[in-house]
């Protein structure tokens, strides 16, 4: 045993020089290994010394495993220029202390592999030879959740991997993302330094762009020299090919090195091609053979081709392999139908479904959806295990698919394909929503109450998919909905259910902006009734959201009951109000003009403002927070804390990006809006600061105080610019606001307010007035502009 191991040290002391990254990784194997052998040897009687258990032998067969895994992995990477040349790179700017806090690695599409796609959620997904390190981490250290960097570890440097941001969904958060991670410049404890992975998309490069440039450095794949790019490719498909040439016998010339200088010309420098093309002739099994003279002839015999023309020839091949020549024309014809269906919906997907949930959603039984996707392993990751996820090996695919020029007869229109999983969204849902699906019971169950494994067990994870996706699917399609089809006849019938499971799953917030979608794609004039009941389910929707989150089952009780007399929801689902409650208050008789109540703040609300974009509400309170919510959903954002007394005056600057914040603290607090972070604390002032605001550039915070002074403050630095002394105050009014009791455009009084609905402070934005309450609520109104005020 020893001499094994030995064995196996020396293999990787003779490749130390070459891959200190490789080596690690390999060290930490080995001595697990040998670790383990130690406590099964330590824990034998000696009467079995001699004869080795089962368990010895399993670990005997897993050292064999580990040693043919590591010579594989080694014998990529020592010889791979390109490899090492990058890990050059990345390891010389790890060293180095400099300001470049940032390392932007990025390619076009296919000249490099990253380890994530769109909509993986974990690491041990696509590594899973770190799933038992990662897990004997969060065994030792069951707390790792609540702590933070600080006092926690010795280390003073870090360096933290983003992987495929391209990846991401929404394009706000793709910009925003590079500039939250160069805050790591400001951090004085620790030196964190970012890696960033990703295509040169439009979104990262206006984010990397923001970003001063002295403070990332950038590494462009497709600039690195093509012959070292071609060089390592054909490392990558001589040692793949001659792993399948060992599992079939192929014989030892086999594929020779012409054809492997024909398959790098082919390749065009793109090594998902490469990929692609290994993976095929794998899964071709006793016919790789045949299937390698597929691509090459299937491929151009040109060489003044694209890369991209390359790319389309080796996924024209795999398509083509799946529809028999055998097949009648009508049969041809139907199968491309059934696969432009079924890999249509995997790449408009907008988050990865397993084989088991996309059978359901599509209306497939899984045998059809199995037997389709035998022959698409070169270009789709496919678990054995149907309830994990399936996922595109690279989003090039994607690409392809949903471009005419490129894939012909395959291509995949992607309004349709939308269309079909809206369909099969709504038709899924219609299917399996229901009244109390959870099976609680009881008006008062709580969403806290409902462990995740029920939730799973009563809301799958297709139906998930179909309660968040089904309105985002139906927009995209471009196709109108209309009165008495079948978006119209959902609502009229499931809307509740809808809304239920939306608040067992935590998504409330998603569902209203679902329903704000479909409000702005549904004609005013064509779809009158639909559009009128949509408007209702808005209403209904935000004034309930915040029970519907807490508890949802208050969705027959509360948010039915007090609904206004003629809502259209109310009407229509009167029946399902519990028969226990005999006598309904009366209520008014339609929606008034305060669109949400936003609760949370634990007293007087004393200063309210609209971000710049009419997207956000900032409220100051004299809880000694700030909070910041979502106009349109009434969600709440974030809650800004640091002020040690009420806080008295907010305001967004004007890119929406910070926010200001006076207090009865005599202090001034600037805070990123996105993170909530603090940027500021701004000290000068001897008494209350009871006003702070923005200069229009954004550049330059005023403040006004009890002391009696203004001062003028740099935002950027936080230093004091200017003192203004014995100021007398004026006030300018904005066109609409309150005063005495009334809503006032202009000079004229439009709106009276009840005592209800009268606020201690309030702000407007574009036609939209925003009061804060003494009670700590908010109210919402929305005015038409340029309205003639006549009744």
């Amino acid at each position: 045993m020893n001499t094994k191991a030995q064995k196996l040290r020396d293999f990787i002391k003779h490749f130390k020089a070459d891959n200190c990254l490789t080596s690690n990784i390999i060290n930490e194997i080995v001595n697990n290994f040998i670790d383990e052998i130690r406590v099964v040897r330590d824990t034998l009687p000696p009467s079995q010394l001699l004869k080795p258990p089962k368990t010895l032998e399993l670990l005997v067969r897993d050292y064999g495993y580990y040693l043919k895994a590591i010579k594989d992995e080694v014998s990529k990477i020592k010889s791979s220029r390109l490899s090492l040349a990058i890990l050059r790179e990345i390891r010389d700017w790890a060293d180095r202390e400099d300001t470049s806090y940032i390392f932007w690695l990025n390619g076009l599409a296919g000249t490099g592999n990253f380890f994530f796609s769109r909509g993986d959620r974990d690491l041990t997904s696509s590594v899973p030879t770190l799933h038992q390190h990662i897990s004997d981490v969060i065994t030792k250290h069951s707390d790792i959740v609540s702590r933070s960097l600080h006092g926690n570890v010795c280390l003073t440097s870090y360096v933290l991997v983003v992987d495929a941001l391209d990846e991401c969904d929404d394009e706000r958060e793709i910009r925003v993302i590079p500039q939250l991670l160069a805050e790591a410049r400001s951090l004085t404890t620790v030196r964190l330094q970012i890696f960033q992975t990703s295509r040169p998309e439009i979104p990262i490069r206006h984010g990397m762009y923001a970003i001063p440039q002295a403070e990332h450095r950038d590494f462009i794949l497709q600039n690195i020299q093509p012959s070292i790019v071609d060089r390592d490719i054909s490392l990558f498909l001589e040692h793949n090919l001659g792993r399948i040439r060992q599992e079939w016998n192929l014989g030892a010339d086999w594929p020779g090195g012409e054809v492997l200088r024909q398959l790098v010309v082919y390749a065009g420098g793109l090594f998902i091609w490469a990929a692609t093309a290994c993976r095929f002739i794998r899964e071709g099994k006793r016919f790789a053979r045949k299937r390698l003279d597929t691509i090459l002839n299937g491929s151009s015999s040109s060489a003044i081709t694209t890369p991209e023309k390359h790319l389309n020839d080796i996924y024209l091949t795999v398509l083509k392999n799946s529809i028999s020549s055998e097949y009648s024309d009508e049969e041809k014809e139907e199968a491309y139908n059934i696969l432009k269906h079924t890999l249509g919906s995997i790449v408009v997907l907008l988050s990865p479904l397993s084989t088991s949930a996309l059978s359901k959603l599509l209306q497939l039984s899984r045998g059809d959806i199995d037997s389709i996707f035998n022959d698409f392993h070169a270009v789709l990751d496919i678990p054995n295990d149907p309830t994990r996820q399936l996922r595109l090996h690279h989003p090039s695919f994607r690409d392809f698919l949903l471009s005419k020029d490129r894939c012909g007869d395959f291509w995949v229109d992607e309004h349709e394909a939308h269309q079909i999983l809206s369909t099969g969204c709504i038709q899924l849902m219609s299917q399996t929503l229901k009244k109390d699906i959870c099976e609680m019971h009881t008006p008062s169950s709580q969403v806290s109450q409902v462990e995740s494994s029920h939730l799973q067990k009563c809301l799958p994870p297709e139906v998930q998919y179909a309660c968040l996706y089904w309105a985002q699917h139906l927009q995209r399609s471009g196709s109108q909905a209309y009165d008495d089809e079948e978006t119209h006849r959902f609502l009229q019938t499931h809307l509740l259910y809808w809304l239920e499971a939306l608040g067992w799953m935590g998504k409330i917030s998603e569902g209203i902006h679902a329903i704000l979608s479909l409000e702005a794609h549904v004609p005013d004039t064509k779809s009158p009734n639909l559009r009128a009941f949509i408007y209702d389910a808005k209403r209904f929707a935000l004034y309930n959201r915040a029970i519907i989150e807490k508890a949802p089952l208050q969705l027959y009780c509360s948010a039915l009951i007090f609904a206004p007399e003629n809502s259209i929801i109310r009407k229509k689902f009167k029946s399902y109000i519990p028969d226990w409650i005999q006598l309904k208050p009366k209520v008014q008789a339609h929606w008034n003009a305060a669109l949400q109540t936003l609760e949370g703040h634990a007293s007087s609300v004393s200063s309210v403002a609209f971000s710049p974009d009419g997207k956000q509400v900032v409220s100051g309170s004299f809880d000694d927070t700030v909070r910041l919510w979502d106009a349109a959903t009434g969600a709440a954002l974030q809650t800004l804390e640091g002020h040690t007394s009420s806080v008295s005056s907010v305001a967004f600057s004007p890119d929406g990006k910070q926010v200001v914040s006076g207090s009865y603290d005599d202090t001034v607090r600037l805070w990123d809006a996105a993170t909530g972070a603090a940027l500021q604390t701004l000290e000068g002032h001897t008494s209350s600061v009871t006003s702070v605001a923005f200069s229009p550039d954004g550049k330059q915070v005023v403040s006004g105080s009890r002391d009696d002074t203004v001062r003028l403050w740099d935002a950027a630095t936080g230093a004091a610019l200017q003192t203004l002394e014995d100021h007398t105050s004026s006030l300018l009014l904005p066109i609409l606001q309150v005063s005495n009791h009334w809503v006032v455009e202009g000079d004229t009084n439009i709106l009276w307010l009840p005592p209800d609905y009268r606020g201690t402070y309030s702000a407007t934005w574009n036609g939209s007035l925003v009061i804060g309450h003494s009670s700590g609520r908010i109210l919402f109104f929305c005015f038409k502009k340029g309205a003639k005020l006549i009744i």
